[in-house]
């Protein structure tokens, strides 16, 4: 049966800025109208205080978090069966068992909470167990699961009672050998021998089975109900009756309730095949978000995977994609960066244009789709157009993004200087944030040969807050630094229109002077004209690398 977790999620790369949480919401819901895919975006890390102003401003949820796409239980085509109550007669669940083929199955709370599970081999022990004639009194069987095992029909006495006491007694002897042999609380099993029946009724039974579908007299019903004694009729003769018993015991008093294997909607399948491999089970109980029962998952099932497929917008490199993408199918890529370092399993749509926003790239599929864009859907593309290009000031922006944007702009009835004004402001303020979330907001990192490069980057109007995410990513950069080869810091003034390179790491300094043809003045680069992380700074750094 097809699960949510089947659906395609659309999303961007880690630390997502404007562009990539955006294109992923518009995109999904493109493909929503177009295809019979269903879609929905997704965003591989925390979103920065300009992306969540563009969402807010126009009433756009913000997509859930995936920081993985390993491969889950949830991801599993695993039974959805319900749970059965702890009262389950035996012979109720096995029968349940094999009309359903399956060998376990769980023992739930009337809320859903999972208190064990039976399985066909205890079922065969209870089975075996036909000499322990105190089964029903030990187990507290009730009088409805009796009833349902031999098909019976309750005469005298509440079908709701419990068995409390006594043993199980076949009453075919004399009524002479019966008085000897019965005691108070028994349960006897008979047929329609009147004097039998008033024998066992006169030793305080609990409970008479009349079997062959014999008929209770008045005078029998009478003393029966004055003694106290319960009565049902069953159409199975002696035998039967008396092989069924054992079966009409509950569940859960045979049921396994400690050390029980499970696993929750989000326990990775490389996990459960560990656990499979080493246990000889068949069937495990999966448990969803609020540890209530939800499933059954079999080797089976888990070995039937279907991988989680995925849609990557706004990149194209490994080391940026969510965490699991190599285990998962890449169905599509939507991109404007260079070609990087990401492999896929087979051949994929693949489009990258070399403009300055990858919503640019989307509003042309809206175009060749003939879907007309929604206002909301159009003002997040708007604001990633403006976001990603730094209000057309970028050398990334091409004719094609200025156009797109006013397009967008006519369709939202909004101002762009006052949108791009706004969402900046709200972006580059520092209220709250540590020297690390300033680093983290806008971070890439790139491969070239064996060295793995990070670039974060942050873009100030405010000389203020420009001075103040200098000070504080100069004391966090070496930290920065530790995960990677080489870690720099774009401190990018929009009003002067140049970039402070700050760097961490063996060589890191020595190779922006060097791919800049400058000077380092205390320890960092000024770099005039330069504030496109894409089309300046990270190619040049490559080409000084490959020299």
């Amino acid at each position: 049966m097809p699960k949510a977790a089947h659906k395609v999620v659309v999303i961007g790369h880690r630390n997502p800025d404007t562009d990539s949480i955006c294109s992923a919401i518009a995109y999904a819901e493109l493909k929503n109208k177009t295809t019979d895919l269903v879609c929905e975006p997704r965003r591989a890390g925390k979103m920065n205080q300009e992306t969540e102003f563009v969402l807010k401003k126009f009433g756009v949820t913000p997509p859930r978090m995936c920081t993985d796409v390993n491969p889950k239980i949830r991801d599993v085509d695993y039974r959805e069966m319900p749970g059965i109550p702890g009262s389950t007669s035996l012979r109720k669940a096995w029968e349940i068992m094999r009309d359903q083929q399956i060998d376990t199955l769980p023992v739930t709370s009337a809320d859903n909470e999972l208190e064990g599970i039976i399985t066909v081999k205890d079922i065969a022990t209870a089975n075996m167990d036909v000499f322990d004639t105190g089964i029903l009194a030990s187990s507290k069987t009730s009088y409805k699961n009796i009833l349902e095992t031999l098909g019976g029909t309750m005469v005298v006495g509440d079908e709701n009672a419990v068995c409390t006491t006594g043993h199980i007694k076949i009453g075919t002897a004399t009524p002479e050998m019966l008085e000897s042999s019965v005691e108070k609380g028994d349960i006897v099993i008979l047929t329609n021998r009147y004097e039998s029946q008033l024998c066992a009724i006169e030793k305080e039974a609990s409970l008479l089975i009349l079997c062959n579908g014999a008929k209770v007299g008045h005078t029998i019903r009478r003393i029966a109900e004055e003694m106290g004694v319960a009565i049902m009729t069953a159409p199975c003769d002696t035998y039967a009756a008396g092989k069924l018993m054992s079966q009409c015991a509950p569940i859960s008093y045979y049921m396994t309730r400690d050390d029980i294997m499970k696993f929750t909607l989000v326990t990775p399948v490389a996990d459960v095949m560990r656990v499979m491999a080493k246990v000889r089970h068949r069937y495990f109980p999966i448990l969803d978000e609020e540890g209530k029962y939800c499933g059954m998952v079999s080797r089976r099932n888990v070995i039937a995977l279907r991988k989680r497929r995925i849609i990557l917008v706004d990149h194209n490199e490994a080391t940026q994609a969510v965490e699991g993408f190599d285990q998962a199918e890449i169905l599509e890529i939507i991109d404007h960066h260079r070609i990087g370092s990401l492999e896929t399993s087979g051949p994929v749509y693949f489009r990258n244009q070399p403009v300055g926003c990858t919503a640019t790239v989307i509003y042309q599929m809206y175009q060749e789709a003939d879907q007309d864009v929604p206002k909301d859907i159009a003002g997040l593309l708007l604001s990633a157009i403006l976001s990603d290009t730094l209000k057309f000031q970028s050398p990334t922006c091409t004719p094609l993004d200025v156009r797109t944007a006013k397009k967008l702009a006519a369709i939202v009835q909004v101002d762009m200087d006052e949108l791009a004004q706004a969402m900046f402001e709200a972006g580059e303020s520092l209220d709250g944030k540590t020297a690390e979330d300033i680093f983290q907001q806008d971070y890439k990192t790139f491969v070239q040969g064996s060295l793995q490069i990070g670039v974060g980057q942050g873009s100030f109007v405010n000389q203020a807050n420009y001075d103040k995410a200098k000070a504080m990513v100069s004391a966090y950069l070496q930290t920065a630094s530790l995960g990677v080869d080489m870690a720099f810091y774009m401190l990018t003034s929009l009003q002067d229109q140049s970039a402070l390179v700050l760097c961490a790491g063996s060589g890191a300094l020595e190779l922006v002077t060097r791919a800049f043809h400058t000077e380092a003045v205390d320890g960092c680069v000024l770099l005039p004209g330069v504030v496109s992380r894409k089309k300046q700074f990270v190619p040049q750094l490559i080409r000084a690398l490959q020299d």
